[in-house]
């Protein structure tokens, strides 16, 4: 069976030297690269892939919400993330945002491929470099959680919340999004509300504190 997937990260070198690993495999095909979330997005819902290798610290919408919106608009499509991200929260955000697997930068070049594999079978696979006690907090990851101010905001509110922490203004956002700079605003003043935000400073912390900023953005 063949198996097709879908690289995204922003760095071009990363998704080159993945590109030459996967297709070294038989059997793995890459259809498609994406360098920003949004592309993700777009690429996933048109080529539908197997698979879908993603990063998490990714410009315009992030490695987690990529994962979020594909599990609804491509519920046939396995996402793994292929991160330098190794702290518990990560991947455990990553797990219960629907991730079947996590794999990291600095480990061995077959597991990717490996996870792949498990991806198609439903299986989870966690790279080994991560704790035994990580693992346990994953296989509990989909269980009952507390509830988050964070999954009330609008799949358009998070993709602000991640633009506006990054500094982009109401008017890229808005060029961004094919949409006017005063919907952006107002889309940013709901997301602040509804997460107790009081000014630009809040938002980057908040962001950096969910993984959606990296710590030295």
């Amino acid at each position: 069976m063949s198996v097709s997937v879908l690289l995204a990260d922003d760095h071009p070198l990363v998704r080159r030297g993945l590109r030459s690993l996967l297709e070294a495999e038989p059997g793995i095909s890459v259809v498609g690269e994406a360098e920003d979330g949004l592309q993700v997005v777009a690429l996933a819902e048109k080529l539908r892939p197997n698979v879908v290798v993603v990063d998490l610290m990714m410009p315009n919408l992030n490695g987690l919400e990529v994962i979020r919106v594909l599990r609804h608009r491509s519920p046939d499509t396995r996402t793994i993330v292929l991160s330098m991200q190794s702290a518990d929260p990560y991947v455990v955000e990553a797990f219960r945002a629907g991730a079947i697997g996590y794999v990291l930068k600095d480990g061995a070049p077959g597991e990717v491929i490996h996870a792949i594999r498990q991806a198609l079978e439903g299986t989870k696979y966690l790279s080994p470099k991560l704790s035994q006690s990580l693992a346990q907090a994953v296989a509990e990851s989909t269980g009952n959680i507390e509830e988050d101010p964070y999954d009330t905001l609008t799949d358009r509110e998070r993709e602000v919340l991640q633009m506006a922490s990054e500094g982009k203004t109401a008017s890229e956002i808005g060029k961004i999004l094919s949409i006017s700079a005063r919907t952006a605003e107002l889309h940013r003043g709901r997301m602040m509300d509804k997460l107790g935000l009081r000014n630009q400073t809040d938002l980057v912390r908040y962001a950096v504190r969910r993984g959606i900023l990296a710590v030295d953005s």
